[in-house]
């Protein structure tokens, strides 16, 4: 039994003796108040935190929610009153609002109402005080809350500063909404479950860590061969240890295929982190094949304990060693290690979230160093909003971004579409780290590039490829891939890549071609893949097709080949379709058109004719901002934070997944069935899902190829569905072998 009557916020009951151990709410309170303090201290305004966890949970001292709290637990309560409403967030808030009024809405009452639902917008939130009142037994006195010290403390800080445009206000809200729901989800878990509270957080600084990175490149250098390539690498990497001490910012380091643009962006990143005494790095990746190689690398160089990988095919519970994958499995939830893994859409995405538990993150985003690897790969569509976030983070949040490709993108100055009205203001300044006269695009062209437009059929281009042994041909779609691979001839070895493959049989092939690159014994290997073997997918032939599409592309798949300088020269040939009627669509049919539009006699890899070709790409948008979140996020008054959440999709969800019968998949489905859903469960089942358009998921239905094994679950019962060599079948197989009949 209880038999202290203090106000609980949280309790449980202890295995050893039975005994009921509290949380008081003062407790909690002040815990989670001294946290949220020191995640805010970060950008200058420690007070305001501090009055985020001072308030939050103010409403837990109301009789209603002390006797749902005891009535849940099996514990007696005196209070024989009935009460139809316990909860309690809406205290603080209108506590908030009554101390300070209006002017801090979105900075203070906001984040508190919504501390468990997310963000409200702001006619909900405005709803929530009006149709609420302060219960009588809430006290307003004794909270101790300096008043003038937080506005003094506002104004000094960066945000009160005429260089941070209004239309920021929005981050800085969900900021310290990510600081209090932090606080408060670590405060609770140190109370509930002190175990896992212990194994969280990764003792290990940047500075604790350059040394391994210098150590692995000094050990590479001495055992490099004395040839030019590795000889400009070594130039980018001192250029980047050069421009390292420079200010906080924006950089850019444009190095073509080949010339070491990993390992010296990681060096210029520790380097930065270290000399301005930053948290940690954060490199965000547009594809999880990238990743998944990076992450390797970081990991042989920095240990497996000091990297963390945050993307939808991660699996922790591979994490051999059990320590590891726990402190991983908890850093996944607020991103508190050095060094952070992750992809576009889990970076920006979280920047835009209303969602406590995606928020909790932010404020480990401070003070960071952001590397966006393979950066024209950000989606057009949103780039307004990506590029207002960044500059955001850069001025409120001392964060550094450094952009690295061979196809750097146009991200300064005003971005014009088709007219004035679709224009932006972009980036300020970026700092280019390779200087122009370095000329590395011409002391690495490994690449002759041939373009011929006159439209091909599936067999011309087929033919074409069959005439060379080793030889990759990329094109834009699923269905190309499927067609030209069955018009290659068989002999040798003919493989085929594209997204009807689940990962893991996706990963197996690539893992196969490099094998089979390096072996000998297999004079011919012919590949047709779709674009995702383009960007990161550290393949080397000595020819590589591409079908039409924009330079950025055809750029990323040249770099495909010859990539290694095995041959004087490597070719790659750009051709179209359009015999065929297959023509690009949608964004990829404005990325080629800018392609097109450039003259002919440009240096296709020179960096003064990929800034043509993206000018003329913006030129052809109607919107840099799809879904209009300047509509909902920048008017001050009027901030809509669970709407723009709901809108800012980077990658539509207009698709179903379906479960596929390769390796283990069958037995991890029965464990389903028997034992239900688990994240470790379905984290190892997302390696065997290949992603269908629901107009070809209702044919798989037709069919009856597939069964709803849990809602919203589905598995391809049809074997015969899934090919070994090509990936999930949209044709009716039953229909083809009764016509054949």
């Amino acid at each position: 039994m209880v038999a202290e009557k203090r106000l609980i916020s949280h309790l449980y009951q202890s295995k050893e003796d039975g005994k009921w151990i509290i949380q008081s709410n003062e407790e909690h309170q002040k815990g989670v108040a001294k946290m949220a303090a020191s995640f805010a201290k970060r950008f200058k305004l420690p007070s305001w935190g501090y009055v985020l966890g001072l308030l939050h949970d103010k409403g837990k001292e109301r009789a209603a929610f002390q006797q749902y709290i005891r009535k849940v637990n099996g514990l007696p309560t005196d209070d024989k009153k009935h009460y139809d409403d316990h909860t309690h967030a809406f205290v603080g808030g209108i506590l908030a609002n009554d101390l300070m009024g209006e002017d801090i809405f979105n900075l203070l009452v906001n984040p508190i109402i919504s501390h468990h639902t997310g963000l409200h917008d702001y006619v909900k939130a405005e709803d929530i005080l009006q149709e609420k009142q302060l219960p009588e037994e809430i006290s307003k006195d004794n909270l101790n809350i300096d008043i003038p010290l937080l506005f003094k403390e506002f104004l000094e800080s960066p945000f009160s500063k005429s260089k941070v445009d209004r239309k920021h206000f929005h981050h800085l809200s969900r900021m310290l909404f990510s600081c209090l729901v932090d606080a408060d989800w670590l405060d609770t878990e140190k109370f509930m479950d002190l175990e896992s509270w212990r194994k969280r957080r990764c003792s290990s600084t940047i500075a604790d860590l350059l040394p391994k990175l210098e150590a692995y490149l000094q050990k590479l250098q001495l055992n490099a061969v004395d040839t030019e390539v590795n000889r400009i690498r070594r130039k980018v990497q001192e250029q980047c240890s050069k421009t390292s001490l420079g200010e906080k910012g924006f950089y850019s380091l444009t190095v073509p295929t080949g010339g070491g643009k990993t390992l010296s962006s990681i060096l210029w990143a520790m380097k930065h982190a270290a000399n301005h005494n930053m948290n940690r790095i954060i490199i965000a990746i547009p594809y999880t094949s990238i990743i998944v190689q990076t992450a390797g690398l970081l990991k042989e160089i920095f240990g497996e304990e000091n990297v963390l990988e945050h993307h939808s095919n991660f699996n922790s519970d591979d994490i051999k060693n059990e320590e590891v994958r726990e402190k991983a499995k908890l850093a996944t939830e607020n991103w508190d290690y050095p060094i952070v893994v992750t992809t576009n859409v889990q970076l920006f995405e979280s920047m835009f979230s209303n969602k406590s538990f995606v928020c909790r993150k932010l404020h480990n985003i401070v003070n960071s160093v952001i590397i966006l690897d393979e950066v024209q790969m950000l989606p057009t569509d949103f780039l307004q909003p990506i590029v207002d976030a960044m500059v955001a983070y850069q001025k409120m949040f001392e964060v550094s971004i450094l952009f690295t490709t061979a196809s750097q993108p146009v991200l300064c100055g005003l971005i014009e579409g088709v007219n004035p009205k679709v224009g932006f203001k972009g980036i300020e300044h970026i700092m280019e780290i390779v200087p122009i006269e370095f000329a590395l695009h011409d002391k690495l062209r490994r690449v002759r590039l041939e373009i011929d437009n006159i439209g091909k059929t599936y067999d011309e281009i087929a033919a074409m490829v069959s005439e060379h042994d080793k030889v990759l041909c990329i094109v834009n779609t699923r269905e190309d891939a499927k067609k030209l691979y069955d018009r290659l001839p068989d002999e040798g070895v003919k493989i085929h890549l594209s997204r009807m493959m689940c990962p893991a049989h996706i990963s197996e092939t690539i893992c196969k071609i490099k094998a089979l690159l390096k072996d000998e014994a297999y004079p011919v290997v012919r590949v047709i893949a779709t674009q995702l073997v383009e960007a990161g997918v550290d393949i080397d032939f000595p020819v590589v097709f591409r079908q039409e599409a924009g330079l950025d592309s055809v750029l990323q798949a040249a770099g495909r080949c010859n990539r290694e300088g095995k041959n004087r020269i490597g070719h790659t040939f750009v051709f179209s379709l359009s015999a065929e009627k297959r023509i690009p669509f949608g964004s990829m049919a404005a990325a080629n058109n800018a392609r097109l539009n450039l003259p002919t006699d440009n240096d296709w890899f020179a960096p003064s004719t990929m800034e043509k070709y993206f000018k003329q790409l913006y030129c052809r948008k109607a919107t840099f901002d799809k879904k209009d979140m300047k509509h909902y996020l920048y008017k001050l008054d009027e901030l809509c934070f669970e709407t723009a959440s709901k809108e800012f999709r980077l990658i539509d969800d207009d698709g179903m997944n379906v479960i596929v019968n390769w390796e283990n998949s069958m037995e991890l489905v029965e464990t389903l069935k028997k034992s239900g859903c688990t994240y470790p469960l379905m984290k190892q089942l997302a390696k065997f899902t290949v992603g269908v358009h629901r107009s070809d998921f209702s044919q798989l239905v037709k069919y009856g190829a597939v069964e709803e094994i849990l809602e919203g679950i589905y598995v391809l019962l049809d074997r015969e569905q899934y090919d070994s060599v090509t990936g999930l079948s949209l044709d009716n197989h039953w229909m083809e072998e009764i016509l054949m009949i």
